[in-house]
Formats: structure tokens, sequence, C-alpha cells
């Protein structure tokens, strides 16, 4: 195995997960990058990091309870490695925290690659999938954040105790297990990348307010309506090919984009949301596409092919019509990308 160059550079996109009936399945990867800019240190020196960014008062810097890092030692320990190799780590994070666009799945992201090329592991991205999947539960986060585009996803089932020792680091609260670093089984996720139609960006409206995964989580039911379940599924497969079609066919997407998995259940934790849904349409704005809350929220994603500032005004504005003041809101224009996570390495 050849000796590691003196700097690497570890770069993982946000996503967006849940898209419209594509609730727990299907993601995206944007053109909004969280960055690792890292260099080996002389023996002994330990680890220096530093971080810049979304979160940067609140995100620790303590080896075993950041994110990334606890990650990337969890990822080294089941390859007999105690701690990570003298590093200088610089984050820059413009990724919103708790916003529906996908932190801490690019943070656990970028966890597993930093730990590849610090350990010099040489996993495939595949496998680097089993780890992401141990620590983060949500392939339709995880998945297009590591290999771009948009993304389906599934889990396979796991036995419990496959998936409860405490020595797993969570993005998520969890429950207490055993000490033993477990080293993941193969294949516990499975993945396919959809086409994508490159004249449609996503415009994400990103509120000044969280919304936690487990909160938004705790508001739906635990048993459907088939006839809920069955308008999921008709959609979900219409959408995922129209999407990928030139010309674009907004009226048609738009309406594949409609939901009652999970929107329904978590439009009171984001206010003002089913004003959005019923009133940004392709009639009301050219250029819309479709739809839907980002994630668990509470950003709204809007897909389009132009006039995107005027759509993002129009979101916003109902954003500050909400009472007890309104909510303030900043927007983004975002592609939608390929490649996914990557490494870069320099001498």
């Amino acid at each position: 195995m050849a000796a590691p160059l003196n700097k690497f550079k570890v770069t993982v996109p946000a996503t967006s997960a849940n898209i419209g009936p594509g609730f727990d399945v299907l993601g995206m990867a944007f053109s909004l990058y969280l960055t690792l800019d890292c260099e080996r240190l002389p023996a002994g020196s330990g680890l220096q990091m530093t971080y810049e960014g979304e979160g940067a008062k609140d995100v620790p810097l303590v080896p075993e309870k950041n994110l990334i890092t606890k990650t990337a030692l969890y990822v080294l320990s089941t390859y007999g490695i105690t701690s990570l190799p003298p590093l200088k780590i610089h984050v820059t994070n413009p990724i919103p925290l708790g916003r529906g666009l996908g932190s801490s799945g690019s943070a656990v992201v970028a966890g597993v690659v930093l730990a590849n090329a610090a350990g010099n592991l040489g996993m495939t991205k595949d496998r680097m999938l089993d780890y992401c999947l141990m620590v983060e539960r949500h392939p339709d986060n995880v998945a297009p954040a590591l290999f771009g585009g948009f993304v389906a996803s599934f889990l396979r089932e796991l036995e419990p105790e496959e998936l409860e020792p405490s020595s797993i680091p969570r993005s998520e609260p969890t429950r207490n297990g055993a000490a033993q670093p477990p080293t993941p089984v193969t294949d516990i996720g499975h993945y396919i990348q959809l086409g994508w139609a490159k004249e449609i960006k996503a415009i994400a409206v990103i509120p000044d307010f969280e919304v936690a995964t487990e909160d938004a989580r705790a508001v739906l039911p635990d048993m459907y309506e088939r006839a809920d379940v069955i308008y999921n599924l008709q959609r979900i497969a219409v959408l995922t090919t129209a999407l990928s079609r030139t010309p674009v066919d907004a009226d048609l997407i738009h309406k594949a984009m409609s939901d009652k998995v999970h929107q329904p259940y978590r439009k009171h934790l984001i206010p003002g949301m089913s004003e959005m849904l019923e009133q940004i349409t392709p009639k009301t704005y050219p250029g819309v596409v479709g739809i839907c809350l980002s994630g668990a929220g509470p950003t709204i994603l809007v897909l389009a092919t132009e006039n995107f500032g005027e759509i993002a005004a129009a979101v916003q504005e109902i954003f500050k019509r909400q009472p007890n003041g309104g909510i303030e809101s900043m927007y983004k224009v975002l592609d939608v990308v390929d490649g996914g996570a990557q490494t870069e390495y320099f001498d």
C-alpha cells in the first residue's frame, strides 16, 4: 500500500431526502459542500480541529463528541486503530443544521471518508456505505451524499444485536448496548442512481428555526391507511421517471410530488407549509416543477426551471405572513450534482 500523501481534502454535498412521495426512499445531492481540509502532522502532535460556518459556536471540537471525528474513530476502531493519526483538520460547513438539508448525514459521510483517507484503509464507496448506515439509519440522506445525484435506496433488515452497541456513534438519540465496536456486515443498504433533467434546479427556502428529526418522526403514525400507501406508491413510480425526462413536464411532476405519508402529519411543525403546497404551483408561478418538504423540514424545497428569485420570494412571503411577527428565511438555488463525496490528495 502506497504511503499516504501529506495533505488531503474531503468534500461532501448537502442532501435533501423524502422527496415528495419518496419518504425514506428518495434523496438528492446538492451543490453545497461540507469540506475538511486535512494535513498530517508529526508523530505525537495529536489532533488539531478548527471549524467555520454553520454551527460554529455550538459544534463540539472534541474528537469523541464531534459527529465527524467520532464517526471516523468508530470506523478506525473496527480496523484495530484506536485513535486518529496526528492531523490538522479545518472544517468548513455551509449546510444549515437541523433544517432538513442532510447536515448530519453529510457529517457522517465525511467521518467515514476521513477515516478511509487518514487510515489509508482503501475502502470502496459501497463498503463506506455500510459504515455510514451503521451510524445514520437513513440511506436517502447518506447514499446521495456518498454517491451524488438523484438516488433511490433501501435498507435490508438487520438483527437487533447488529444495531445496538453503544460504541457505534449515532446522528440521533439511541439506545444503550454493548461496548465492543462491531464491524458492519456487507450490503446493508442498496441504491440506484436515477436520471435527472439538468434543466431542473432546487430552490431551498430555509426558515430561521430548526425541527429536530426525532420530533418530526414522533408525529408520524405507526400504521397507515392502505389508500394512502397506494397513493404514494403510484406517484413515486411516475415521479422517478418524470424527473429524468426532457422536455420537463412540470404539471405531471407537480402532481406526482404529492404525498400522504409524512407531510400531512408534519405540516403543523412548519407554519405556512400547507399554504405553500397549495399556492406555489406551475400555474401560479411559471418555472415551478414541484414543491415539497426537504427531509424532516423545516426547509421548503421547490424544483424549478426558471424564475428562481420570484419563486423563492413567494415562499418567503408566506413565511413572513405567519402569526407572531412572521418567520425570517433565506434561500439558495442549488444544482443536483453527480459524484458525491470526494477525497483529493496533495503532496
